[in-house]
Protein backbone atom coordinates (compact mmCIF):
# COMPACT_ATOMS: atom_id res chain seq x y z
CA UNK A 1 0.00 0.00 0.00
CA UNK A 2 1.14 3.38 -0.48
CA UNK A 3 1.04 6.13 1.73
CA UNK A 4 -0.88 9.54 1.55
CA UNK A 5 2.61 11.16 1.26
CA UNK A 6 4.12 8.62 -1.59
CA UNK A 7 0.66 9.14 -3.49
CA UNK A 8 1.56 12.94 -3.92
CA UNK A 9 5.36 12.27 -3.88
CA UNK A 10 4.45 9.93 -6.90
CA UNK A 11 1.66 11.73 -8.57
CA UNK A 12 3.13 12.47 -11.90
CA UNK A 13 3.96 8.78 -11.87
CA UNK A 14 0.74 7.26 -11.04
CA UNK A 15 -1.27 9.54 -13.55
CA UNK A 16 0.87 7.53 -16.32
CA UNK A 17 -1.19 5.14 -18.07
CA UNK A 18 1.57 2.97 -18.13
CA UNK A 19 2.36 3.55 -14.53
CA UNK A 20 -0.90 3.83 -12.46
CA UNK A 21 -1.04 2.27 -8.86
CA UNK A 22 -0.17 -0.84 -9.56
CA UNK A 23 3.55 0.69 -11.44
CA UNK A 24 4.22 2.65 -8.11
CA UNK A 25 3.40 -0.23 -5.92
CA UNK A 26 5.92 -2.80 -8.22
CA UNK A 27 8.13 0.06 -7.62
CA UNK A 28 8.16 0.33 -4.02
CA UNK A 29 8.26 -3.54 -3.44
CA UNK A 30 11.35 -4.15 -5.93
CA UNK A 31 15.55 -4.35 -4.79
CA UNK A 32 17.67 -2.79 -7.39
CA UNK A 33 21.58 -3.55 -6.93
CA UNK A 34 23.65 -0.49 -8.41
CA UNK A 35 27.65 -1.82 -8.84
CA UNK A 36 29.55 1.57 -8.19
CA UNK A 37 28.61 4.90 -6.94
CA UNK A 38 30.25 6.65 -9.54
CA UNK A 39 29.72 8.68 -13.26
CA UNK A 40 27.07 6.10 -14.11
CA UNK A 41 25.65 4.69 -10.84
CA UNK A 42 25.40 8.46 -8.93
CA UNK A 43 22.78 9.56 -11.44
CA UNK A 44 20.83 6.23 -11.56
CA UNK A 45 20.69 5.97 -7.86
CA UNK A 46 19.19 9.35 -7.37
CA UNK A 47 16.22 8.84 -10.03
CA UNK A 48 15.69 5.21 -8.75
CA UNK A 49 15.38 6.48 -5.38
CA UNK A 50 12.64 9.44 -6.79
CA UNK A 51 10.96 7.04 -8.02
CA UNK A 52 10.34 5.05 -5.33
CA UNK A 53 12.50 1.77 -5.84
CA UNK A 54 11.77 0.38 -2.06
CA UNK A 55 15.21 -1.14 -1.60
CA UNK A 56 18.39 0.28 -3.44
CA UNK A 57 22.24 -1.02 -2.47
CA UNK A 58 25.41 0.22 -3.66
CA UNK A 59 28.75 -1.48 -4.30
CA UNK A 60 31.70 0.54 -3.67
CA UNK A 61 35.16 0.64 -2.12
CA UNK A 62 36.22 3.99 -3.52
CA UNK A 63 36.64 7.63 -1.67
CA UNK A 64 35.07 10.63 -3.23
CA UNK A 65 37.74 12.83 -4.85
CA UNK A 66 38.15 16.23 -6.51
CA UNK A 67 38.31 15.09 -10.12
CA UNK A 68 35.03 12.74 -9.71
CA UNK A 69 32.23 15.96 -8.90
CA UNK A 70 32.33 16.97 -12.03
CA UNK A 71 30.07 14.05 -13.09
CA UNK A 72 29.34 12.36 -9.80
CA UNK A 73 26.23 14.24 -8.68
CA UNK A 74 25.06 12.23 -5.95
CA UNK A 75 28.32 13.71 -4.21
CA UNK A 76 29.34 17.14 -3.34
CA UNK A 77 32.77 19.07 -2.73
CA UNK A 78 32.09 18.94 1.50
CA UNK A 79 32.37 15.00 1.08
CA UNK A 80 36.30 14.84 -0.87
CA UNK A 81 37.78 12.38 1.06
CA UNK A 82 34.70 10.67 2.63
CA UNK A 83 33.57 6.87 1.76
CA UNK A 84 31.66 7.50 -2.04
CA UNK A 85 28.72 4.91 -0.34
CA UNK A 86 28.22 6.82 3.14
CA UNK A 87 27.33 9.91 0.91
CA UNK A 88 25.25 7.85 -1.23
CA UNK A 89 23.24 6.97 1.51
CA UNK A 90 23.32 10.83 3.15
CA UNK A 91 22.05 12.36 -0.81
CA UNK A 92 19.27 9.65 -1.14
CA UNK A 93 17.48 9.18 2.50
CA UNK A 94 17.48 13.37 1.84
CA UNK A 95 15.68 12.67 -1.37
CA UNK A 96 13.50 9.93 -0.22
CA UNK A 97 13.20 8.95 3.21
CA UNK A 98 10.55 5.98 1.94
CA UNK A 99 13.63 4.10 0.08
CA UNK A 100 16.16 1.91 2.36
CA UNK A 101 19.27 2.25 1.18
CA UNK A 102 22.36 -0.40 1.72
CA UNK A 103 25.79 0.62 1.30
CA UNK A 104 28.12 -2.02 0.93
CA UNK A 105 31.80 -0.75 0.87
CA UNK A 106 33.76 -3.38 -0.82
CA UNK A 107 34.76 -3.74 -3.78
CA UNK A 108 32.67 -6.96 -5.85
CA UNK A 109 34.81 -9.52 -6.42
CA UNK A 110 34.03 -13.59 -7.24
CA UNK A 111 33.89 -14.33 -3.65
CA UNK A 112 31.00 -11.80 -2.66
CA UNK A 113 29.13 -11.55 -6.00
CA UNK A 114 26.85 -14.16 -5.35
CA UNK A 115 25.75 -13.06 -2.05
CA UNK A 116 25.56 -9.25 -2.89
CA UNK A 117 23.96 -9.88 -6.33
CA UNK A 118 21.40 -12.50 -5.13
CA UNK A 119 19.85 -10.14 -2.48
CA UNK A 120 18.29 -8.25 -5.08
CA UNK A 121 15.57 -8.30 -8.22
CA UNK A 122 17.96 -6.18 -10.50
CA UNK A 123 20.84 -5.12 -11.04
CA UNK A 124 22.42 -2.14 -12.55
CA UNK A 125 26.60 -2.68 -13.42
CA UNK A 126 27.99 0.82 -13.64
CA UNK A 127 31.49 -0.30 -13.27
CA UNK A 128 34.75 1.08 -15.16
CA UNK A 129 36.30 -1.78 -16.16
CA UNK A 130 36.12 -4.94 -18.28
CA UNK A 131 36.76 -7.22 -15.38
CA UNK A 132 34.15 -6.07 -13.23
CA UNK A 133 31.61 -6.21 -16.30
CA UNK A 134 32.21 -9.62 -16.75
CA UNK A 135 31.86 -10.68 -13.21
CA UNK A 136 28.60 -9.04 -12.89
CA UNK A 137 27.30 -10.80 -16.10
CA UNK A 138 28.35 -13.79 -15.20
CA UNK A 139 27.12 -13.96 -11.47
CA UNK A 140 23.55 -12.52 -12.89
CA UNK A 141 23.08 -15.68 -14.84
CA UNK A 142 24.33 -17.96 -12.59
CA UNK A 143 22.36 -16.19 -9.79
CA UNK A 144 19.24 -15.80 -12.05
CA UNK A 145 19.02 -11.99 -11.86
CA UNK A 146 17.86 -9.49 -14.90
CA UNK A 147 21.48 -7.08 -16.03
CA UNK A 148 21.37 -3.77 -17.15
CA UNK A 149 24.84 -2.54 -18.18
CA UNK A 150 26.15 0.50 -19.61
CA UNK A 151 29.67 1.77 -20.75
CA UNK A 152 30.99 5.07 -20.93
CA UNK A 153 33.31 6.30 -23.64
CA UNK A 154 34.85 9.84 -23.97
CA UNK A 155 31.64 11.58 -26.25
CA UNK A 156 30.12 7.77 -26.84
CA UNK A 157 28.09 5.51 -24.63
CA UNK A 158 26.22 2.58 -24.38
CA UNK A 159 23.36 0.97 -22.71
CA UNK A 160 21.64 -2.58 -22.80
CA UNK A 161 20.06 -5.33 -20.97
CA UNK A 162 20.85 -8.67 -20.06
CA UNK A 163 18.43 -11.67 -19.41
CA UNK A 164 20.48 -14.63 -19.97
CA UNK A 165 19.25 -16.65 -17.77
CA UNK A 166 15.54 -16.95 -19.48
CA UNK A 167 14.41 -17.60 -22.65
CA UNK A 168 12.95 -16.09 -25.36
CA UNK A 169 9.34 -17.04 -27.21
CA UNK A 170 11.31 -19.56 -29.67
CA UNK A 171 12.45 -21.50 -26.40
CA UNK A 172 16.01 -19.93 -26.77
CA UNK A 173 18.34 -18.67 -24.17
CA UNK A 174 18.57 -14.30 -24.77
CA UNK A 175 21.92 -13.23 -25.10
CA UNK A 176 24.98 -12.61 -22.55
CA UNK A 177 27.38 -9.77 -21.93
CA UNK A 178 30.10 -12.62 -23.82
CA UNK A 179 27.84 -12.72 -26.91
CA UNK A 180 27.84 -8.78 -27.64
CA UNK A 181 31.64 -8.76 -26.25
CA UNK A 182 33.11 -12.12 -26.42
CA UNK A 183 36.76 -11.36 -25.01
CA UNK A 184 37.96 -8.35 -23.73
CA UNK A 185 40.25 -5.74 -25.31
CA UNK A 186 43.84 -6.21 -25.02
CA UNK A 187 45.40 -4.55 -21.72
CA UNK A 188 45.87 -0.99 -22.61
CA UNK A 189 44.01 -0.44 -25.89
CA UNK A 190 41.05 1.27 -23.81
CA UNK A 191 42.10 4.22 -22.25
CA UNK A 192 40.81 4.81 -18.26
CA UNK A 193 39.12 7.87 -17.69
CA UNK A 194 41.07 9.51 -16.03
CA UNK A 195 43.62 9.42 -19.29
CA UNK A 196 40.95 9.84 -22.08
CA UNK A 197 38.90 12.08 -20.00
CA UNK A 198 34.68 11.67 -19.95
CA UNK A 199 31.88 14.59 -20.78
CA UNK A 200 30.28 14.95 -17.41
CA UNK A 201 26.78 15.64 -18.74
CA UNK A 202 26.88 12.14 -21.34
CA UNK A 203 27.43 10.10 -17.63
CA UNK A 204 24.38 11.66 -16.48
CA UNK A 205 22.97 10.92 -19.75
CA UNK A 206 24.03 7.36 -19.91
CA UNK A 207 23.10 6.85 -16.30
CA UNK A 208 19.77 8.55 -16.28
CA UNK A 209 19.01 6.18 -19.00
CA UNK A 210 20.33 3.06 -16.62
CA UNK A 211 17.27 4.20 -14.41
CA UNK A 212 14.54 4.05 -16.84
CA UNK A 213 15.51 0.90 -18.41
CA UNK A 214 15.21 -0.19 -14.55
CA UNK A 215 12.08 1.73 -14.14
CA UNK A 216 10.54 -0.09 -17.53
CA UNK A 217 11.96 -3.72 -16.36
CA UNK A 218 10.47 -4.14 -13.35
CA UNK A 219 6.87 -1.63 -14.18
CA UNK A 220 6.66 -3.94 -17.60
CA UNK A 221 6.00 -1.37 -20.32
CA UNK A 222 7.32 -0.62 -23.07
CA UNK A 223 10.30 -2.86 -25.66
CA UNK A 224 12.86 -3.46 -23.48
CA UNK A 225 16.60 -3.37 -24.39
CA UNK A 226 17.24 -7.55 -24.42
CA UNK A 227 19.21 -8.24 -27.43
CA UNK A 228 19.60 -4.77 -27.99
CA UNK A 229 22.55 -2.21 -27.81
CA UNK A 230 21.42 1.61 -27.42
CA UNK A 231 24.47 3.51 -28.65
CA UNK A 232 24.52 7.25 -27.86
CA UNK A 233 27.31 9.57 -29.80
CA UNK A 234 27.01 13.20 -28.52
CA UNK A 235 29.51 14.69 -31.05
CA UNK A 236 26.71 14.22 -33.40
CA UNK A 237 24.06 13.58 -31.07
CA UNK A 238 22.89 10.43 -32.24
CA UNK A 239 21.27 7.62 -31.09
CA UNK A 240 21.54 4.00 -32.84
CA UNK A 241 20.21 0.34 -32.08
CA UNK A 242 22.06 -2.24 -32.75
CA UNK A 243 20.37 -5.96 -32.51
CA UNK A 244 22.64 -9.06 -31.38
CA UNK A 245 21.78 -12.26 -30.68
CA UNK A 246 22.61 -15.14 -28.68
CA UNK A 247 25.75 -16.78 -29.82
CA UNK A 248 25.96 -20.62 -29.44
CA UNK A 249 29.51 -20.99 -28.80
CA UNK A 250 29.64 -18.52 -25.80
CA UNK A 251 30.63 -20.63 -22.44
CA UNK A 252 27.65 -19.09 -20.58
CA UNK A 253 24.68 -20.08 -21.93
CA UNK A 254 25.69 -21.95 -24.85
CA UNK A 255 25.66 -25.37 -26.39
CA UNK A 256 28.46 -26.62 -24.23
CA UNK A 257 28.39 -25.02 -21.29
CA UNK A 258 31.92 -23.76 -19.75
CA UNK A 259 31.29 -20.96 -17.10
CA UNK A 260 29.41 -23.18 -14.29
CA UNK A 261 30.67 -20.92 -11.20
CA UNK A 262 32.83 -17.50 -10.30
CA UNK A 263 36.00 -19.64 -9.83
CA UNK A 264 38.01 -18.37 -13.07
CA UNK A 265 37.36 -14.50 -12.12
CA UNK A 266 39.66 -13.00 -9.01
Amino acid sequence: MLSADELERYARHIVLREVGGPGQAALKEASVLVIGAGGLGAPALMYLAAAGVGALGVVDDDIVSLSNLQRQIIHATPDVGRRKVDTAAERIAALNPHVRFAAHATRLDSKNAMELIGGYDLVLDGSDNFETRYLVSDACFLAGKPLITAALGVFDGSLTTIRAHEKNEQGEFNPTYRCLFPEPPPPGTVPACAEAGVMGALAGILGSMMALEAIREIVGFGEGLVGRLLMVDTRMMRFETLRYARDPLNPLNGDALVITDLSSHR
